[in-house]
């Protein structure tokens, strides 16, 4: 049996100015929920369905807290994150599907 997985994303729209963080427990349905502009409300107003960045986590726990954190945190620290994974800002979707 494959234990569950729970992502804490990143994205943002076209031109980076805006950051979104969210947490799933299915990234690809709900990075292309946002791209179908299926999720009304903040991500639908400022056409936020960019993936940049994720982190994986085997607990629901340890998603929510590192979620929580990363709202809590600084632009600049969000955009150092970024910068380490994804120097380009390059939507990452297509290499997880």
């Amino acid at each position: 049996m494959q234990s569950k997985q729970y992502y804490v994303y990143i994205a943002t729209n076209k031109i980076n100015t805006v950051l979104y963080i969210g947490i799933t427990n299915e990234l690809v349905r709900r990075i292309y929920e946002h791209k179908q502009k299926l999720v009304e409300g903040f991500t639908a107003r400022y056409k936020l369905d960019k993936l940049v960045y994720y982190e994986i986590f085997t607990d629901a726990q340890n998603a929510i807290f590192r979620e929580k954190q990363l709202k809590g945190g600084s632009r600049q620290k969000k955009l150092s994150l970024i910068i380490g994974m994804n120097p380009d800002f390059s939507d990452i979707y297509e290499a997880i599907i």
